[in-house]
């Protein structure tokens, strides 16, 4: 009885912090949206002073009763949270534009069943390729100079086309330029593509594919002066 009575304890302890660390980080949410975002705070304002006004209005006017304003609170905190949703998005995705492995960021936030493999394929001018498996099938997304990620996604679809049989295989370049995706619509675009395959299917995809990246790639081009070896200690030993 005992031992019972110290588990459901444990339990209960650890509910009470799980609720605690949901707290924290929502405040982090909201704190990290309010420094990035100006219109955060007039919209959240609004979330909130528009439903409990109309259910003053309603409450002044119909007649209904003041527990209504339960209804208005709970209305604006939902419109609260639709906000807070959107505007932490938006300044996400302009945190971390022009940053080498921002897509992968983004698409790891992503709701649902994604497989998301950073780094597939990198050049030392931070060019890289990411592989995404999800219910479109394979998607390369690469991030860098243009002319040098389409000579390494071909290279990435013909080493992959190989192991995905009939599965569904695109791929995206990020950026601003003619042609490029910007990475404020990665999302969207990811989201509307057609469904293809089934969770198993991604799950057996997944595992096929592990074996490209068990081996680190060394990142393509030359080496930068700051990363090769100094020193005497580092000469190839000479043959005899």
């Amino acid at each position: 009885m005992a031992t019972r009575l110290s588990a459901m304890a444990k339990q209960e302890a650890t509910r009470k912090l799980g609720r605690i660390e949901r707290f924290k980080q929502f405040g982090r949410v909201v704190a990290f949206v309010a420094r990035r975002d100006r219109l955060f705070a007039p919209l959240a304002a609004a979330a909130v002073v528009l439903p409990l006004a109309l259910v003053a209005v309603l409450v002044l006017t119909v007649g209904l009763t003041p527990l209504y304003f339960v209804v208005g609170v709970l209305l604006a905190f939902l419109f609260v949270l639709i906000v807070l949703n959107a505007r932490f998005t938006k300044a996400q995705i302009n945190e971390l534009n022009g940053q080498v492995g921002a897509a992968a960021g983004i698409v790891e936030q992503m709701r649902g069943n994604w497989r998301v493999t950073p780094g597939l394929a990198v050049t030392t001018q931070e060019d890289m390729v990411t592989l995404v498996i999800g219910r479109p099938g394979v998607v390369l997304i690469g991030e860098g100079n243009a002319a040098r990620l389409r000579g390494m996604l071909g290279q990435e679809k013909r080493r992959l086309a190989k192991i995905i049989g009939t599965a569904e295989m695109r791929d995206l370049i990020i950026g601003d330029d003619e042609g490029s995706l910007p990475l404020k619509k990665l999302r969207i675009t990811l989201m509307r593509l057609p469904r293809s395959i089934s969770d198993g299917e991604i799950n057996a995809l997944s595992t096929r594919v592990k074996a490209l990246h068990a081996r680190p790639q060394m990142p393509r081009g030359a080496i930068p002066k700051h990363l090769r070896p100094q020193g005497s200690q580092f000469r190839p030993p000479r043959g005899r």
